[in-house]
């Protein structure tokens, strides 16, 4: 049987989008054995124990960023900060572009600031709330986490300025992606700069939100775009679906992560998860829908 030939970038963009697939089976995996792998060390003996515990591992935590604070760091982290540079190798068409760069803007924060916690809610992390707050040990974690994301963002942004003026790239294609890039990182600047016990106990979320929010908008001009041939019928119900879900999934995020009970059935988590699911979805369906698209960059 004969494999039919590619050019180097449809070969690009087909194992990118692989890729970003990937990133959540990593993180699925990673928490999992992080859930069923060594035991860590114990809480203070006056906090309460975290819910779901199992003798071999951390067992279910109440939310997903949870992990953060398990052996799952690493790879949490790493598959948050590859899915950013691959959003911003993949470029899409039009407006897809734009929300594609910005999504890739929320990415690394969401790895680099890690969410609060209630006590007892993570063996081994100690906070000083029953609900959640950021624990005062991981601050200078952060610290640095927030100031290479300022220092790298800044750089990013003054080579795609340099590349505009020297016309290798055209400016009115980046225009929207350079306006969202400035006013991202001065917010996180100043905020950072004089609030940042805010920025800690509200960063992580923020974030979060934003990332999901621009994939439902990326899920519905994949379903309807304006100068492009729209997909077939299909493709056009699954985007729609995947889009419908992750706003579905964000209003009970957004409702539910303030009441939820950190010690009692880990809605969070449950919501959470069916998010990088349906963010998994997407790219296995552009995959297939653009797996032979001769010509897959922006026009």
């Amino acid at each position: 049987m004969t494999v039919p030939l590619s050019t180097s970038l449809e070969r690009t963009y087909r194992y990118l989008r692989i890729g970003l697939a990937g990133t959540v089976v990593v993180i699925f995996v990673a928490v999992g054995l992080a859930a069923a792998g060594p035991t860590l060390p114990e809480a203070p003996l006056d906090a309460p124990a975290a819910s779901g515990g199992a003798a071999g591992g951390v067992g279910w935590l109440s939310s997903v960023s949870d992990y953060f604070y398990t052996p799952a760091r690493n790879a949490f982290v790493g598959a948050l900060i590859a899915a950013a540079l691959a959003l911003f190798a993949l470029s899409g068409r039009g407006a897809e572009r734009g929300l594609l760069d910005a999504a890739a803007l929320f990415a690394p924060l969401i790895a680099v600031v890690p969410t609060p916690v209630a006590a007892g809610s993570v063996p081994g992390v100690v906070a000083s709330c029953t609900q959640r707050c950021f624990p005062a040990e991981y601050e200078p974690d952060a610290a640095n986490g927030v100031g290479t994301y300022l220092v790298v963002g800044t750089i990013t942004v003054l080579v795609a300025v340099l590349l505009a003026a020297l016309r290798q790239v055209s400016l009115a294609a980046i225009r929207f992606s350079l306006v969202v890039a400035v006013v991202v990182l001065v917010s996180v600047g100043l905020t950072w700069a004089f609030a940042r016990s805010t920025f800690l106990e509200y960063g992580h979320f923020v974030a979060t939100v934003a990332f999901f929010a621009l994939f439902a908008a990326v899920a519905v001009r994949s379903a309807f775009p304006r100068r492009t041939v729209p997909p077939e019928r299909v493709y056009r119900v699954l985007y729609t679906a995947i889009a419908v879900g992750l706003a579905l999934v964000l209003v009970a995020y957004i409702l539910l992560l303030a009441l939820a009970d950190p010690h009692g059935i880990p809605v969070v988590l449950i919501i959470e998860t069916a998010a990088l699911v349906l963010f998994f979805a997407f790219w296995v369906v552009q995959g297939v829908e653009k797996w032979n698209d001769p010509d897959p960059t922006l026009r």
